[in-house]
Formats: structure tokens, C-alpha cells, sequence
């Protein structure tokens, strides 16, 4: 009814990522004998090269894996704030707002986070799965319509970063569709990586891993990476790349219609997608037409219901006390949808039922939301049953270029409240609750479904409506990814400045105008969006059915999204 592309079936293994070089090469590493592990590090790291407005190499990977055996955990591939950062810094001089630049650089988690899966799940070397990086950084590939796009409606925030210049506009113009885009620094640090790792050749893969680690976190770029921030003013330091490496924690699980869903825990947004569909099963949307008024009124308001508990809890773990456990409980899902009236949409977000500060600090009203057009995603299941979901991300505008290396360490920092005190606050070694969270299922029948998308704070809301589109109303994956979707506002951005946007429902032209004008009367505000957008967010979805012995495979094409299956 809505696929524009077929849905893709292997019968040995499967790949879908944010482009298409980044799904070749995940599914050349398969061909090659890898398993999802390994092609779904070498489709994560190709995603920072191909997509480098959206995805930096030095930037956040959060990452979940399920082995065929059960083994489940996710790798948090997140970096924290440096450790000589005040806290105050930004209510004491930068008047409550985080700026543009290296100030908001927290330490860049993804090559640790793709190394540190290596290691603990992987087959091969750090090389062997970077190749496809490295040449793509090389040797270039194609300018896309997105990329141009960014690139013309941000160029005056790049201008900010004389190191930035060169790369995303070469000779000073704007790379053209169907230009060749090369990222040669980038390229070199990649290489260098896997050099070190080659100088160890001798001393097994785990050394080599180690070597590839150290190159990137205690050798020559991060001495690089160190002595920029130093003269720019930020805090980032030596120091703090070389004690890192990734927190490796239990995903957060719940039964659901008898599949488990499985997402990262809250120091991303990934339980509250639990929440979402809990409240909606509870609430009864079962038995509701797909996309009724009805059904998109009570999915508009639970968004609501799970993003206030989001807002007044979520954030770093080691640092805050999140009451997961009684958030997903069946009091306090009831206590939510008794807040929700059939034929009324709440007018913003309700307030915290457990204990939490009703009017946190940080938030304030707008007009237009500020769209942030960063993150990617790639999910793998190999022939094994293996099974990897990734949501690699941060964005190239805010911050500059190190000259030479070709990288941006992470300015997701972005995602922490400038105010301490806020759940998300700032603090030093506290890591920023992060909008990218990669999910997976395992279905009743045994099946496993790693998926994701970006979108910032519109990624659950698609991730859910995709997997009622599968799980309610048996649609063929391709099918339930291009089905048109909507995304509330009503709640504070997880993006500086933190606006939020009462009662804006923004909803794709495909749905039709009858449904619009009656969810409308129901009092959301309808803000009209094109008959597809990737604003709407691009899912990407892999899926195992072991009664069939069957993987299908769909991406979204409402960005550069392809899958392959064999």
C-alpha cells in the first residue's frame, strides 16, 4: 500500500544502514566470513565518513549486540564531560547556554566504542572492518541531495570554523550533487590507526585492537586532539581520551505482546520508547484502526506522557537516580493514561508523578523548533543469528575541524542542561543524556529485529510507530517503514536551547485531511509536513523469521537509506 521498494530477504544475513556504501560494506564484511559484529562496525565507521554532516568518526556509537548464545549488553559509546570542566561554567559565563565550538566537547566515544565490540564479540581486526572507511575518506564517493542541502543551508555556521572550510567546501564553494567529496585527513587518521595495529601483527587480533586504541586515545592524535583544545580555549585534554573507554552495561529489557524489547538505558532516551509502548498497550491501542484519529490521538498523548518522564528523570546513572523499575511499572502506566482524555489533547506535557522538580530549569517556549539533522543508524543479523543495532552520530556544524586529522571530537555535549541541577545536568566525567538509542526485539517466535533511526527526539516516536506498523498490523517491513507517520513537540528538546512547542503535532502529507481536521478538533496544533519527510525520521530495520529461515530487510527512504539481504 505504501512501499515505493520491495522488502529485501536472505536466507543467510542481512544489513540496512543510513547509506548505501556504509550497507556494502557491512554485507561485503559478511560475504567475507564476518559475522554481524564485525559488518556492523564497518557499516558504523563508513557511516562517520558518507555521512559526515550527520556522523563524525570521533563521535558518539552507542551500540546494543545480542549474540546467537543470549549474550546480551550494550556498549554506552558515549563520552563524558572532561575532568578539569566546572560545572558552573556555563550559568557563570555564558549566561545559561552552551556555545557553538570545542567548549561543548565531551570525549569522542565511537572508535572506542566500534574497538571495544570488536574486542569483547568480533572476528577481525580493526583494519580489516575500517578499510571501507578509509577508502571511501580516500578516495571520495558521490555528494548526495541531503548532503548538499545541509551543506547550503549551514554554511554560515561552518564559516564559524576556518578548519572546517576546506573540507566541506573545497576552493570555497558548495559541493554540487553528484561531486566527488574526499576527506583526506581523515583518511590519514584512519590509516594511522590501522598501522599501529599492523606494527603488532605478530601478537595476535587482541593486541592489534589495543594498538588501534591506543593510536586514537594515547598516541599521536590524541596528542593532536589535546593541544587544539588547548589553544582554543576548551577542556578536553590528553588526559582525558586516555583513561577512557565505554561503559559496558545490561541493556534494559521488557516483555511486550510476548516479544522483549530491548533498548540502552536512560542515560539515552531508550527507555522511555519501553514506556511509550507499554502505555499504548495498556491504553488499548490493540483494537484501534491503523492511523485513525483515534489511534494518533492516544499515540500523540502517551509521547507526551513518556518524554515528561524523560525530561524529569532520565540522565547519566553514576550520577542520578533513575527510577526505571517504578517509570515502567503498571501503577505508574496507569496513573500516565489516567492523566489522558479520549477526545482532548493535553495542551503540553503532564507533570512528574514521582518525586521530581515540577518546572525544571532550562526549557522555554517557541514558535519553530530548531531542526538538528544529525545521527545515522545501521543494524546487522548475520547467518548465526547474531544480531547488532548501532545509532552513530554528531553533527559537523557546531564545532570545528582538528586541522590534520580531519575529525571533530564529540560535541555532544549539546545534549546536557547548562544548569547542574537539572537530572541531565552539566558536570565533569558525567555523560549527556543522548537522543540516539538503538533497540532490538526478539520476537515470540524467536526472530530477532535490531532497529533505529535518527531524529533527535522524533526517533522513538517513528522507532514505535514502525513496530506497530510490523507487530499490530503485519505489514511487511518495507511497507511499515514508509507508512506515514506524525511527531509531537510537547515537551523540551533534548537540543540548546531546549525549546519546547505545546500541543505542535506535525503529521505527513499521506495521512489524509479528513484525519488531520479531526485530530485538530481534538485540540493538537497540526503542523502539515510533505507527503514524506526526513524530519519524520529514517528507519532502518532488520528482521529474522526462523520459522521461514528467512532475514527481510527495509530502509527508509526519506533519507539515503538502503538494505541489503543475501
Amino acid at each position: 500500500m505504501y512501499a515505493t521498494r520491495p522488502t529485501l530477504y536472505g536466507a543467510r544475513h542481512a544489513v540496512s544502514a543510513g547509506h548505501y556504501l556504509a550497507s556494502a560494506a557491512g554485507f561485503a564484511v559478511l560475504e567475507a566470513g564476518g559475522n554481524a559484529v564485525d559488518a556492523g562496525c564497518a557499516a558504523g565507521m563508513a557511516l562517520g565518513v558518507l555521512l559526515p554532516d550527520l556522523v563524525n568518526v570521533a563521535g558518539v556509537a552507542p551500540i546494543i549486540i545480542r549474540m546467537a548464545d543470549g549474550t546480551l549488553e550494550t556498549i554506552a559509546g558515549l563520552g563524558h564531560w572532561p575532568a578539569s570542566l566546572p560545572a558552573d561554567l556555563f550559568m557563570r559565563e555564558h549566561g545559561g547556554k552552551i556555545p557553538a565550538g570545542v567548549l561543548r566537547t565531551v570525549v569522542p566515544a565511537a572508535p572506542d566504542a566500534w574497538i571495544t565490540a570488536l574486542e569483547r564479540h568480533g572476528t577481525m581486526g580493526f583494519g580489516e572492518v575500517a578499510q571501507y572507511a578509509i577508502r571511501h575518506a580516500r578516495d571520495g564517493y558521490a555528494v548526495y541531495p541531503l548532503l548538499h542541502d545541509n551543506l547550503r543551508e549551514h554554511r554560515e555556521e561552518y564559516e564559524r570554523f576556518p578548519t572546517s572550510m576546506p573540507i566541506f567546501y573545497p576552493g570555497g564553494r558548495l559541493p554540487q550533487v553528484g561531486e566527488r567529496f574526499v576527506q583526506s585527513d581523515l583518511a590519514r587518521t584512519l590509516q594511522y590507526m590501522a598501522d599501529e595495529e599492523k606494527k603488532v601483527a605478530g601478537q595476535g587480533r587482541a593486541a592489534g585492537l589495543a594498538a588501534a586504541h591506543a593510536a586514537f586515545y594515547k598516541g599521536d592524535i590524541a596528542r593532536e586532539i589535546g593541544a587544539f583544545m588547548k589553544r582554543e580555549g576548551g577542556y578536553l585534554t590528553m588526559a582525558d581520551l586516555a583513561s577512557f573507554r565505554s561503559r559496558v552495561e545490561p541493556a534494559v529489557v521488557r516483555d511486550w505482546r510476548g516479544h522483549q524489547v530491548i533498548t540502552c538505558g536512560p542515560w539515552c532516551q531508550g527507555p522511555a520508547l519501553l514506556e511509550l509502548l507499554l502505555l499504548l498497550e495498556k491504553g488499548g491501542i490493540a483494537n484501534m484502526a491503523h492511523n485513525s484519529a483515534e489511534y494518533l490521538h492516544l499515540f500523540t498523548e502517551c509521547v507526551k506522557a513518556a518524554m515528561a518522564d524523560r525530561e524529569y528523570h532520565f540522565g547519566d546513572p553514576r550520577f542520578v537516580d533513575v527510577p526505571l523499575d517504578r517509570l515502567l511499572s503498571d501503577s505508574h502506566l496507569g496513573a500516565r493514561l489516567a492523566q489522558i482524555h479520549p477526545d482532548r489533547a493535553m495542551p503540553e506535557m503532564p507533570g512528574p508523578i514521582l518525586n521530581a522538580t515540577p518546572q525544571l530549569p532550562g526549557a522555554t517556549r517557541a514558535d519553530q523548533p530548531l531542526v538538528e539533522a544529525d545521527t545515522s543508524y545501521c543494524a546487522v543479523v548475520d547467518r548465526w543469528g547474531n544480531a547488532f543495532s548501532a545509532t552513530p552520530s554528531d553533527g559537523s556544524w557546531a564545532s570545528p575541524v582538528i586541522p590534520g586529522l580531519g575529525i571533530i571530537p564529540s560535541n555532544r555535549g549539546s545534549q546536557s542542561r547548562p544548569d547542574p541541577s537539572h537530572p541531565c545536568g552539566v558536570a565533569p566525567g558525567k555523560r549527556p543524556r543522548l537522543t540516539p538509542n538503538p533497540a532490538m526485539i526478539v520476537t515470540q517466535g524467536g526472530g530477532v529485529m535490531p532497529f533505529g533511526t535518527p531524529g533527535g527526539d522524533v526517533q522513538i516516536q517513528a522507532m514505535v510507530q514502525v513496530v506497530l506498523n510490523i507487530l499490530q498490523h503485519g505489514m511487511e517491513v518495507q511497507e511499515a517503514i514508509e507508512a506515514p507517520r506524525v511527531a509531537s513537540y510537547s515537551f523540551p528538546s533534548s537540543f540548546a536551547p531546549f525549546e519546547y512547542f505545546p500541543g505542535r503535532l506535525a503529521v505527513e502529507g499521506a495521512i489524509p485531511q479528513a484525519t488531520r481536521d479531526a485530530l485538530a478538533a481534538k485540540g493538537h496544533g497540526i503542523s502539515d509536513w510533505p507527503a514524506q519527510t526526513w524530519l519524520a525520521g529514517t528507519v532502518e530495520v532488520v528482521m529474522s523469521d526462523p520459522a521461514k529461515g528467512l532475514l527481510a530487510a527495509g530502509a527508509d527512504p526519506r533519507r539515503p537509506a538502503y538494505a541489503i539481504a543475501g
